[in-house]
C-alpha cells in the first residue's frame, strides 16, 4: 500500500481505509458481473441492492424512527437551502433561521427568495463565536420552522444542545453528520452533504418526517420536489451511484466500529487531546471559539503571526500533516477531524503542535 497521509481536509473527507481499499478490488468487476457498479443501471439488481443497504443502514446507524424517510439526493447541501422553503413555506407562514456564520447565512440568503424568511438569532455581533442558547431565540408568530447549522465547519461551532423551542427544527447538519444522537422528536428535517463526514462528493442526505409531505408545495418542478422523490425511492432521476456505494460502505464501518455511540465517544477524545494542546500552549495556539460550542469536528486556530501560521502550514505539510489551512474567508489553521480520522493522526498532529510552539517560541 501506498503511503497514507493524515487528511485533515474540511471536505471531500477522510474515509476509512478498509472501505477505499474494498471498493478498490470490486471497481472494475463488481461481483463477477463483468462491470463496474458505476457502469450499470441504477435499476438492475446490484445497485438496487446497494441503494436499498444503504437506505436501512441509514436508519440503523443514525437511529432513525420509523416516521422519517430517508432520501438520496444531488446538488449537495446547498440545494436543501432553496428546497426546505420552497417545499415547507406558504403564503401564510414564516421561517426562522439562526445566523451562526458562512453556511447559516448561505442558507438565509437563498431561502430569501421563496418566502418570507426572518433571523432569530444573529450571531454577528459575538463575531459567530458561539451558538444561542434557546432564550436568546426570537420567534414570530406563524413560524413554520427554525432552520439551525448545528456545526459550523468554517467558524469551527457547534450547538452543544438543541434549541428547545415550540416549532419544528431544520437541520443542516453537513459537517457533523452521524456523529452525535439526534432528538428525533424535534426535528421535520435534516439535511446534509455526505461529502464531510460520511462518504464522497455528489450525495445529499435527506431524513423528512413522512406526515408532512402531504402539506408540501407541488407547485414546483419535479426534481425540487420531497414527495416525489420518496415516492419513486430516491430514484425519480439517476442517482449518484458511486456516492451511495461508498456512503454504505462507510455506514458499515460506522456499524462495526460500534455505530453512533462509539463516534460520538471518538469525537470527543479526539477534539479533547487538540483543544488540551491549544488551552496548554500559554497562549501560542489561540481558538476563538466560545468553550461551550466548540466544535468536535473542526478545530479552528490562530498562531501569534501569519509568518508564523504560514511557516506551520509548511513543516506540517513536510510531516504529510495535510489541509490545515483555514477557509480563505477567515484565514488562521483548521483540523478537520472526522468520524474515520484515527486517533494516530490527532496525536501526530498534537505532538507536532508541541514541538512547533516550543523550537517558535
Amino acid at each position: 500500500m501506498n503511503k497514507r497521509a493524515h487528511n485533515f481536509s474540511a471536505g471531500p473527507c477522510t474515509l476509512p481505509l478498509e472501505c477505499l481499499e474494498e471498493a478498490q478490488q470490486e471497481f472494475v468487476n463488481y461481483r463477477n458481473s463483468g462491470m463496474s457498479l458505476i457502469e450499470m443501471s441504477h435499476r438492475g439488481k446490484h445497485f438496487m441492492e446497494v441503494a436499498e443497504q444503504a437506505e436501512s443502514l441509514c436508519k440503523e446507524v443514525f437511529e432513525v424512527p420509523d416516521d422519517f424517510s430517508v432520501l438520496f439526493l444531488q446538488g449537495g447541501a446547498i440545494l436543501q437551502f432553496s428546497m426546505v422553503p420552497m417545499n415547507l413555506l406558504t403564503p401564510e407562514t414564516r421561517a426562522a433561521y439562526v445566523n451562526s456564520g458562512s453556511w447559516a447565512r448561505g442558507a438565509i440568503a437563498d431561502a430569501r427568495q421563496y418566502g418570507d424568511i426572518y433571523v432569530a438569532w444573529d450571531g454577528e455581533s459575538c463575531n459567530f463565536t458561539r451558538m444561542p442558547n434557546t432564550k436568546e431565540i426570537s420567534l414570530q408568530d406563524n413560524t413554520r420552522y427554525l432552520h439551525i447549522t448545528t456545526n459550523e465547519t468554517i467558524g469551527g461551532i457547534r450547538f452543544p444542545s438543541w434549541p428547545d423551542v415550540d416549532v419544528p427544527l431544520i437541520g443542516d447538519m453537513s459537517s457533523e453528520y452521524m456523529s452525535r444522537p439526534v432528538d428525533w422528536n424535534k426535528f421535520d428535517l435534516i439535511y446534509g452533504g455526505a461529502q464531510k463526514n460520511l462518504g464522497p462528493a455528489g450525495l445529499c442526505v435527506v431524513f423528512v418526517r413522512k406526515s408532512i409531505l402531504e402539506n408540501t408545495n407541488k407547485n414546483l418542478g419535479r426534481y425540487l420536489r420531497y414527495d416525489i422523490h420518496e415516492s419513486k425511492s430516491s430514484m425519480f432521476n439517476t442517482p449518484p451511484v458511486f456516492a451511495i456505494y461508498m456512503f454504505g460502505k462507510v455506514l458499515k464501518w460506522m456499524r462495526k466500529e460500534g455505530g453512533l455511540s462509539a463516534m460520538q465517544k471518538n469525537a470527543a477524545e479526539k477534539s479533547a487531546l487538540l483543544y488540551g494542546t491549544i488551552d496548554q500552549s500559554g497562549g501560542y495556539y489561540r481558538c476563538p471559539v466560545d468553550v461551550a460550542c466548540r466544535s468536535h469536528m473542526n478545530v479552528v486556530f490562530r498562531l501569534p503571526n501569519d509568518d508564523l501560521e504560514q511557516q506551520f502550514l509548511k513543516e506540517a505539510a513536510e510531516l504529510d500533516l495535510m489541509n490545515l489551512k483555514g477557509h480563505r474567508s477567515v484565514g488562521g489553521c483548521r483540523a478537520s477531524i472526522y468520524n474515520a480520522m484515527p486517533f494516530s493522526s490527532v496525536e501526530a498532529l498534537s505532538t507536532f503542535m508541541h514541538d512547533f510552539s516550543t523550537r517558535n517560541g
